[in-house]
């Protein structure tokens, strides 16, 4: 086996760690300063790549996503050595031309979550504020979208991400109102994912898998439960071959802007944050503390 180069966080759903010439599998147990992740993290190496996957609702998809600790879940893959994050979501499709089944490397999102935690820096006596313009690291989506082409699949490049609260989906006058906004798909996890992924200095990107139109969509009504499955099915065999491909071509995240996300973004002055809280934050805070 060659020499590790990078190490990529992945996101998504429970099966996704089944790839073949994935070596050195391993289970690991985690806990974060803000509670545990989904799951266990499984870890292996494909291509001196160290993967590192999680699944987002747990493995059995028991977690619903307005109930996942996300920041436990982003600050699990930073501490198991995570230098990027690859979001992997199932969403639906809010234009003609982005079918079922095709995929999409958004470089947007709009989020209308409403009750869920969405940073790190709530209630210890720490306040930062990260810059967040631009969501999606270029570099990383740019490889991402290059290994869906690689790997065959039907992708688009760049679109927006609406993210709702869910669990139920939205109703007809939402979905036509937020078409009305121009956004590319729509979905329920990738918010407040990509803050925190910010927060904690790690590149973040999407690959947004279109299972069905959403119901703006006048075939909507006529999709059936099974159709779903079967494209989300077909979705996992694609988004697997693209984890493949992209192992092959992780890139360098030295310098990305995510990485020195809080270098003056830390408001508080140091010698006022309590010990307790110094502990607690280390995992994100520690290079900008003594």
């Amino acid at each position: 086996m060659g020499k590790i180069e990078r190490t990529l966080g992945v996101i998504g759903g429970s099966g996704l760690y089944e790839l073949g010439g994935l070596t050195d599998v391993d289970e690991l147990e985690t806990t974060t300063p803000f509670g545990k992740p989904s799951d266990a993290i499984i870890a292996g190496t494909l291509n001196n790549t160290r993967l590192l996957f999680l699944p987002r609702h747990g493995r059995g998809h028991g977690t619903p996503p307005h109930r996942i600790n996300y920041r436990a879940n982003v600050l699990a893959l930073k501490m198991a050595g995570a230098e990027q994050i690859l979001s992997v979501s199932a969403v639906g499709s809010m234009q003609n031309d982005i079918h079922p089944g095709d995929m999409v490397i958004v470089d947007q999102f709009i989020d209308r979550t409403r009750h869920r935690i969405d940073t790190f820096f709530e209630d210890d006596g720490v306040v930062a504020h990260v810059e967040f313009a631009e969501p999606v690291d270029e570099q990383l989506a740019e490889a991402l979208a290059g290994a869906a082409e690689a790997a065959g699949a039907p992708v688009h490049r760049g679109g927006i991400y609406l993210c709702i609260e869910g669990p139920q989906f939205s109703t007809r006058a939402e979905s036509l109102l937020y078409r009305s906004w121009g956004v590319s798909v729509i979905g329920m996890t990738n918010m407040p994912e990509a803050r925190l992924a910010r927060e904690a200095e790690l590149p973040y990107a999407t690959l947004a898998m279109a299972t069905d139109y959403d119901c703006w969509h006048q075939a909507h009504d006529a999709v059936t439960v099974e159709a779903i499955l079967e494209v989300m099915n077909a979705n996992v065999s694609k988004a697997k071959k693209i984890i493949a491909e992209l192992s092959n071509t992780v890139p360098d995240p030295t310098g990305r802007p995510a990485t020195s996300a809080l270098a003056g973004a830390l408001i508080t002055n140091p010698d006022s944050i309590s010990q307790a809280a110094r502990e607690k934050l280390r995992p994100l805070i520690g290079p900008y503390i003594h």
